[in-house]
């Protein structure tokens, strides 16, 4: 699974590798609405470059279930914004044992690959809903991550008032809408859509309100971004907690694997 990840990361760089990136200006946000203006503001984006791709490492927890421990895991991704792409590597253990995952969104495509001891198949996910549940994911990460990429001529938004907007995200086909919520100072705290599909085996989804709350900020790399977050799906019966993720390093622009 990683030989696949890293040979897709690679790929990624190669393409983008010779993209000049120009400096983000007070002229390139002015069609957005003020609560996006403001927290592009707020993230120190301004002056700095356009993001081209960029590369996390999270540490956190994972389940499956509101009655399961979370499992600690360790992750790195990298996304790019010219042609939307998101690699996410993951290492977790359940109960001491460990269990290895890949999502790889390319081409409008998505697939996640997770198993136990590196051998054992327990998710195998893909088909349309899986294309359109990330691309939900890939919006989220330029939103939180990135925030200078919301320029990006593929978003389309409303202002629904000072601190509240609806966005939606078109890659190739395939368009997806979310709503933002913003605080008065300016930070992008919550995250909702409804195009998102839970699924724990790659076989059954279910289409849950997918929200994801920023519980904390950080100076990071010279810009306040989330630095930690919550992802929830809202089931009927339940809030269902099955993330906790704490932002660990992020690098934008990256020309070399790392």
């Amino acid at each position: 699974m990683k030989k696949t990840w890293k040979k897709a990361v690679l790929e990624a760089l190669e393409r983008t590798r010779t993209i000049k990136s120009e400096l983000l200006t007070e002229n390139d946000i002015q069609h957005l609405p003020i609560p996006v203006r403001r927290y592009i503001h707020y993230s120190g984006a301004i002056g700095k470059e356009k993001v081209i791709n960029f590369r996390v490492e999270f540490t956190g927890g994972i389940r499956s279930s509101s009655s399961e421990d979370f499992m600690p895991l360790n992750s790195v991704q990298y996304n790019f914004t010219d042609q939307p792409t998101r690699l996410f590597y993951i290492v977790a253990k359940k109960k001491g044992i460990p269990a290895k995952g890949i999502h790889i969104y390319k081409d409008r495509k998505a697939i996640m690959l997770i198993k136990i001891l590196g051998l054992f198949t327990v998710v195998n996910a893909k088909g349309k809903e899986m294309d359109q549940g990330e691309t939900v994911t890939v919006f989220n990460d330029m939103c939180f991550m990135a925030p200078a990429s919301l320029v990006d001529k593929n978003i389309e938004w409303k202002e629904i008032d000072d601190l509240t907007v609806d966005a939606k995200f078109t890659n190739g086909n395939i368009t997806v809408s979310a709503t933002l919520y913003f605080d008065k100072e300016g930070k992008l705290v919550n995250f909702l859509s409804n195009d998102r599909f839970e699924t724990t085996d790659g076989k059954t989804y279910v289409n849950s309100p997918w929200i994801t709350p920023a519980t904390a900020y950080a100076n990071i790399n010279g810009y306040r971004l989330p630095s930690e977050a919550k992802l929830i799906y809202k089931r009927p019966d339940e809030d269902f907690c099955y993330g906790e993720f704490s932002l660990k390093s992020i690098e934008y622009n990256c020309r070399d694997y790392k």
